[in-house]
């Protein structure tokens, strides 16, 4: 995002006026001043003459008065200037004008609100004395002989020049010129969030990946981070930041080397409440204990030498992929509490605590659960003695660890969209331990018809529980292309769910053709998720083949475009055969029938 969208025009045009002396002793401008032409910021006249200039003296003096006249004649358009002299192909080879930039980025040059109005006031007084001395010049001339004649006295008379003159000198008054610096000390931290031109936005990392932050998108629990045009959840972030194996944004995302977690704490930044909505009234929250909450912010403080980071880097994950015999299960580490509190551990099929996914798990007839749940090889202990995992007090009275029959089933279900991957207001389905936004399930769930009474079961366990009446019988896949789709929507929403929860950086979510460029001139029939629903939701496909259709299509226009990026190309891969497997598996397609023959 363009920092110049949260400046106002009077705030570039004040920086403009302290930056034009810089701009004028940029070396070789002839670039920069074909641009300015290209944009009409300088006279075709001045042009003429100053590009024909040799000396650099005068070359300088000649490109601070193109940008004097572009203050005088172009206040209007400053934000145009801009926009135009922090092209890629400037900032390369000016280094000036990339310094501009960066203190724009950073926030190393200070406003000072009252300078333009010293600064004309001044220029209104010099105005006025030239304007009395052009008046008493006459009077000039007459007293200006006296001067001469008492000059040559004091010469002859004084050797030495006198105590007062010397006083005169040393109390010369000393004109306080603004520094445009950085407002903070060498050793203190520079805390960017509290700066005005970072009022609605900041600047963020995730491993090597930069964004900027809409804060109002983050307040709403909207997408609300952007990278190069692309609109990512904090969740998508991390996960586009090589993050994934974190899953918690609040930790891994950093602004300054601070976390979005601690900014959230502190109260610089504003975030949704977390509730989720089983019902239209119904609401549950996020659960975070202090004691997880305190682990996090001493991660992020012991980083003084390499073996303090390592431990650092290790409390940062935040989920753990543990096992118990046959049974696999996913440890968050903000859900955890003890052994019998909290459900922490997520299965296929719910939510557990520790001792329930022991029982399910463990043959023993003395099961241990800090000794028989295995992560990563070894035990969970190992994790609880590393201090990575802490133990609740026995008297804690937080909503982990409450006994009571409502907290315990508020820990049922997910605290993410399992579509989008974000938080916010989210409905839960009573079967199954997955939540979703209203408008990210399919079909879209209106919340005027939910009530705490009535039971909601998702698209998931829906298909799950009609499986084995739907399809009681094997299909061929010609058979199936050939159903109607008005038959088997449920199908269709089921295919779609999955390929949405599967892409996880939202890559075939939106049109490609508003932020890929080009996109158009290689793919004549762009097609994407959001449009294959919104085309199944008009009913505008009349059997499953036309559906199927456009959803190939979708992987055949992406191993089209990016014949040279290998990495959107397996995406693609990876997608299609995920589609081609469920397909098979919810029509119930006899196996040895080849998909790809008729992926068109």
């Amino acid at each position: 995002m363009d920092p110049l969208d949260f400046l106002t025009d009077k705030q570039l045009l004040q920086y403009f006026r302290c930056s034009r002396t810089e701009m004028s002793c940029m070396e070789q401008p002839h670039t920069f001043l074909n641009q300015l032409r290209d944009h009409h910021f300088i006279p075709e006249k001045m042009y003429t003459k100053l590009i024909r200039c040799k000396s650099k003296e005068v070359r300088e003096k000649g490109v601070y008065q193109v940008l004097d006249w572009v203050e005088a004649e172009r206040p209007n358009s400053i934000k145009v200037f801009w926009n135009c002299v922090f092209r890629d192909h400037l900032l390369l080879q000016y280094p000036t004008l990339r310094l501009l930039r960066n203190r724009l980025l950073d926030g190393s040059f200070t406003f000072y609100e009252k300078l333009p109005e010293k600064v004309e006031k001044e220029e209104g007084e010099e105005d006025k004395k030239k304007k009395a001395s052009a008046e008493g010049e006459d009077e000039e001339e007459k007293t200006s002989r006296k001067k001469r004649n008492q000059k040559k006295r004091s010469e002859s008379v004084e050797e030495q020049p006198s105590t007062s003159t010397q006083s005169n000198s040393s109390q010369k008054r000393k004109v306080q010129r603004p520094t445009y610096s950085s407002p903070f000390s060498k050793n203190e931290k520079a805390d960017i969030w509290t700066w005005p031109i970072y009022k609605t936005q900041l600047p963020v990392t995730c491993g090597d990946k930069e964004g900027m932050l809409n804060r109002d998108k983050l307040d709403k629990g909207k997408r609300c981070i952007v990278v190069q045009g692309r609109w990512f959840t904090p969740s998508g972030f991390q996960e586009f930041g090589g993050k994934k194996s974190s899953k918690n944004w609040k930790c891994s995302i950093r602004c300054r080397g601070t976390t979005l977690g601690k900014l959230i704490q502190e109260g610089h930044l504003t975030s949704p409440d977390f509730k989720r909505r089983k019902s239209a009234q119904a609401k549950r929250v996020l659960f975070l204990s202090n004691q997880s909450a305190g682990s996090i912010t001493e991660s992020e403080e012991n980083d003084n030498d390499e073996e303090e980071e390592e431990e650092a880097e290790q409390e940062k994950e935040e989920v753990f992929k543990v096992t118990c015999g046959a049974i696999n299960g996913m440890l968050h580490k903000d859900r955890f509490a003890s052994g019998s509190r909290g459900k922490s551990i997520r299965t296929e099929l719910r939510w557990m605590t520790p001792v329930e996914f022991l029982t399910g798990g463990s043959a023993l007839e003395d099961p241990s659960w800090k000794k028989d749940i295995q992560w990563d090889g070894k035990p969970l202990s190992v994790l609880i003695e590393s201090k990575i995992l802490d133990i609740h007090p026995l008297l804690c009275k937080c909503k982990l660890c409450s006994s009571t029959a409502k907290d315990r089933h508020e820990q049922d279900n997910d605290d993410d969209c399992f579509i989008c991957r974000s938080q916010g207001n989210l409905i839960c389905c009573d079967e199954c331990p997955r939540s979703f936004h209203q408008r990210c399930h399919l079909p879209n769930v209106d919340g005027a018809m939910m009530g705490d009474d009535c039971p909601w079961i998702c698209t998931f366990c829906v298909l799950r529980d009609s499986q084995s009446w739907r399809y009681p019988k094997q299909n061929t896949y010609q058979e199936a292309l050939t159903c109607r789709i008005s038959d088997n929507l449920l199908e269709c929403q089921y295919l779609l769910l999955c390929l949405y929860h599967a892409d996880e950086d939202h890559i075939f979510v939106a049109d490609p053709c508003i932020h890929v460029r080009s996109y158009t001139s290689m793919i004549k029939t762009p097609i994407w998720l959001d449009r294959v629903v919104e085309k199944l939701q008009q009913n505008l496909y009349q059997s499953v083949q036309h559906f199927v259709s456009d959803v190939l299509l979708i992987f055949t226009n992406c191993a089209t475009f990016n014949r040279d990026n290998a990495e959107f190309r397996v995406m693609g891969e990876r997608l299609k055969d995920l589609f081609e497997r469920e397909f098979k598996s919810t029509f119930s397609i006899q196996l040895q029938h080849p998909t790809g023959s008729n992926s068109q």
